[in-house]
């Protein structure tokens, strides 16, 4: 039996991308400077090779409070992103083998921000009065200032960032969750046509009195990935595949064989766990801890982010001990979202690639030059027919 576990630790960049200028992103290292704001103690993270690829990533290390000497059968290395992204979509696409070449829309920063075309269709077939926000925005910041507008008017909130996305914002009792859930799926067929990411539903709970508050009811509506991935081979070569939190809807549920919601580290962590207690087979565990990215990169909440991470290394030796010989355990990210960069965007960042293969001594793996390494390594130690992923490092 050969199974993998793949964690990816959302938005956790190491800095230093050879592109990140063109990004507006110089300077921009999420782990970095994390570290430089905060004491940080993760002796489990570091003892499966972070610092070290950190290390191998910058020419330089870090001061932390504990790190331990790495753990026999861990390995470590980065990865550059191929496609021309930060996001979500192109860093799980990549990493699962689909470097991305779509001609996606992202849009300027401009009020309004939706083509006005666009919003005439959405409010006729999507049966509404009509929009708020129609701006670059983050999604605490546009829901505090426009909640009570919205639930006197009916009126959905509407809003982007730097990622290839439209997001929708409405109350769950005034507006009603099936209701905007329905709306998405409007928008997502109307916007299909023109290359844009993802429609993400961001419902949200309260009052003008006590706060308003998002709640764990979020569903993403992505594009299907433009080729197979590592996802699809495995399933087709009847390998098991578990997506765990929001892994569904990044790929469209193409190439998920099962699906697992759970919410928070503590949550995630949990099923990642359950899921590993009961899969007897060849297959793929794949988790994706969103909180580091929603809950403190795009609030630039560097305290919030540090214990985040010492809250994930508290877990990991449970996840350790519960590896089998042959389990392969990769921890990684799919871009950054440095909390002491400016705005509230994803950073072009490089990411850790780094974990576990007890019985074969891997250690440096180097600076990979794309995230498809990783679907290339799953596909070898899982036995799949060969594919035009990138390189393996087994």
């Amino acid at each position: 039996m050969k199974r993998v576990i793949w964690l990816v630790m959302d938005s956790f960049g190491i800095g230093n991308a050879d592109d990140a200028k063109k990004f507006g992103d110089t300077g921009a290292d999420t782990f970095g400077n994390i570290s430089k704001n905060y004491s940080l103690n993760i002796p489990n993270l570091t003892s499966l090779g972070l610092l070290k690829a950190y290390e191998l990533n910058n020419s330089k290390t870090l001061r932390l409070q504990n790190s331990d000497s790495v753990r026999k059968g861990s390995f470590y290395g980065a990865a550059k992103e191929a496609s021309v992204g930060k996001d979500t979509l192109s860093g799980h696409w990549e990493m699962a083998g689909v470097v991305m070449d779509l001609d996606m829309k992202y849009f300027e920063e401009k009020i309004p921000v939706f083509p006005k075309e666009m919003i005439d269709e959405i409010i006729e077939k999507g049966k509404i009065e009509g929009i708020l926000g129609d701006r670059h925005a983050s999604g605490i910041e546009i829901i505090d200032t426009l909640a009570s507008e919205h639930v006197k008017t009916g009126k959905p909130i509407f809003y982007t960032s730097a990622d290839s996305v439209i997001q929708i914002a409405a109350h769950e009792d005034s507006f009603g969750l099936q209701r905007l859930h329905k709306l998405c799926e409007v928008v997502r067929e109307i916007t299909m046509k023109d290359g844009i990411g993802r429609v993400i539903a961001r419902p949200f709970l309260g009052d003008e009195k006590n706060g308003f508050e998002r709640t764990k009811n979020r569903k993403d509506y992505s594009l299907r990935p433009s080729g197979e991935s590592i996802l699809e081979v495995a399933l087709k070569n009847s390998k098991e595949v578990i997506g765990i939190g929001k892994i569904y809807d990044i790929f469209g549920g193409h190439g998920i064989g099962q699906k697992r919601l759970a919410y928070g580290l503590e949550g995630l962590m949990d099923e990642t766990l359950t899921q590993m207690s009961e899969l007897n087979s060849d297959g793929i565990i794949y988790t994706n801890f969103v909180d580091f990215d929603m809950e403190w990169g795009h609030r630039r909440d560097v305290i919030g982010y540090a214990k985040g991470l010492e809250y994930f290394d508290k877990r990991l030796p449970e996840l350790i001990e519960s590896l089998k010989d042959d389990d392969l355990l990769i921890i990684t990210a799919d871009h950054g979202c440095d909390p002491t960069h400016k705005g509230t965007d994803h950073t072009r960042e490089n990411v850790p690639v780094f974990g576990m293969l007890k019985n074969k001594n891997l250690d440096n793996i180097g600076i990979r030059d794309t995230f498809a390494d990783m679907a290339a390594t799953i596909s070898e130690h899982l036995g799949l027919p060969n594919s035009n992923f990138g390189k393996s490092f087994l």
